[in-house]
């Protein structure tokens, strides 16, 4: 709704993503560099371990919102033919990719990296990814979004298989489950507080505010896709209806003019 509807994405939502994005990959960055080099310190590595894993789970957790994020930002440019906001959404991404080869890096034999808290972090990781093609499998139609996706060929087979669940009887019905399960999938075994709470509340932030008022029913929830279709398929009619009503109108003004031959005629039969 957002790539085909709005013509133009805030300015000030889009320059609040960019601003929020990039103070949380410096403190990416700061807080990896740090561990790097004091991860042979068992006392610190001991006190700052969950400040570290959290900061990993985030990096990991959070490249899923921002690969969603760009494929819309992007296709919303394709569809209206601006150029504005896809490449600060492209930048954002850039950084988040080198802030996971890092976490990646570290999880095959960096300093300080137990077996065992490697082998979770991977075990999220591969669950990020797979949601995320998940995601861009819904997008698939937009344009060419499976660019963004982290395999591409996984993403296209999401969408083929989304696709036909929503020809099916209740295929509406399928998304609450989709939201239910990715809920699950990230409600246990991670850090009970985010490192960066503050920063990911703003980058949800200027997200939702890039969305037409529209979209949102009076207690703030995003409306249903089929409600939102019901109501541009009756704008639409109703736009037919004030142009044919518009044409026939300006259809009878031409005849009664006074230069119209009826309308001569007219006259001559009232005199």
């Amino acid at each position: 709704m957002l790539v085909r509807g709005a013509e133009r994405l805030s300015a000030a939502g889009m320059e609040e993503y960019w601003t929020a994005s990039k103070i949380r990959l410096d403190r990416w960055g700061f807080c990896l560099r740090e561990f790097i080099a004091k991860a042979a310190d068992a006392k610190w590595h001991k006190t700052q371990w969950h400040q570290v894993r959290g900061t990993l789970e985030e990096i990991i957790t959070g490249e899923m919102l921002t690969r969603v994020w760009t494929a819309v930002v992007c296709a919303h440019d394709r569809q209206h033919g601006g150029e504005d906001a896809g490449p600060i959404a492209r930048s954002v991404l850039l950084g988040h990719a080198d802030a996971r080869h890092r976490v990646l890096t570290l999880l095959v034999g960096g300093p300080g990296m137990d077996a065992e808290d490697a082998m979770k972090l991977n075990l999220l990781r591969r669950r990020s990814e797979r949601w995320t093609d998940m995601l861009i499998g819904y997008l698939a139609g937009l344009h060419d979004c499976c660019q963004f996706a982290v395999d591409q060929r996984r993403a296209m087979d999401f969408s083929q298989d989304l696709h036909y669940q929503c020809q099916q009887p209740g295929g509406r019905h399928a998304w609450p489950l989709v939201l239910a399960s990715i809920r699950a999938a990230f409600q246990q075994g991670m850090a009970q507080r985010s490192p960066n709470a503050d920063l990911n509340g703003r980058i949800a932030s200027s997200i939702l505010s890039c969305f037409q008022p529209e979209l949102f029913d009076s207690t703030g929830l995003f409306c249903s896709m089929w409600l939102m279709r019901l109501a541009n398929a009756a704008n639409d009619a109703q736009g037919m209806i004030d142009e044919l009503l518009a044409a026939e109108e300006s259809s009878q003004a031409a005849k009664d003019t006074p230069g119209n031959s009826s309308y001569s005629r007219n006259r001559k039969r009232f005199e």
